[in-house]
């Protein structure tokens, strides 16, 4: 189950290329992520290899029985994290970080945007609280700010993409989102 690898099986979403049918890695990794999300079984990889199974297992140092969400972002052909915006933020309106909601037509999926979010320890002007990580900066993602980010919540925003588009996934965590809470 590698990217590149020449395989004949028409179930997988890949490119036909001098008569060889390559799969494309992301849409694989995409479908494993979404299959790990309905159900698993026990593997040890990685910490954060996105094939890990169960859902929970990328949280250390144990699993968490509850997590409903594997994180991921997607990078573009020059490496950099595909974003997509979202509605209900005062701070910041974009974000890298996805949960998969649906895969058709092989290598096309519905994808929930995840509002970032971070810490903030009390100080004298405020309590605990979970704030917007601001990952923008003049329209772009921040990539120094993105290591702020150590919470997700859920949002109303879905985005439809071709998998097929992407050159890498990268698995960031497992989460419990309450997505079907409600």
């Amino acid at each position: 189950m590698g990217c590149g690898k020449n395989n004949n099986n028409n179930d997988v979403a890949g490119i036909e290329n001098n008569n060889k049918f390559h799969r494309n890695c992301v849409c694989e990794v995409v479908r494993a992520i979404k299959d790990i999300q309905d159900a698993a079984e026990e593997d040890c990889e990685c910490p954060t290899n996105c094939f890990l199974e169960p859902l929970g297992a990328l949280i250390s140092p144990g699993r968490r029985a509850n997590a409903d969400t594997r994180v991921f972002i997607l990078k573009t052909a020059d490496g950099s994290p595909f974003h997509a915006f979202f509605r209900g933020s005062e701070h910041s309106c974009v974000s890298i970080f996805f949960r998969v909601e649906d895969i058709f037509d092989n290598c096309c999926a519905v994808l929930r945007v995840l509002e970032p979010l971070k810490f903030c320890p009390p100080t004298s002007n405020n309590a605990n609280q979970l704030v917007t990580a601001n990952i923008t900066k003049d329209c772009c993602v921040d990539l120094d700010k993105v290591c702020d980010v150590d919470r997700f919540r859920s949002t109303n925003d879905c985005i439809t993409v071709d998998l097929s588009c992407f050159c890498g996934v990268q698995c960031i965590a497992d989460v419990n989102l309450r997505i079907c809470e409600d």
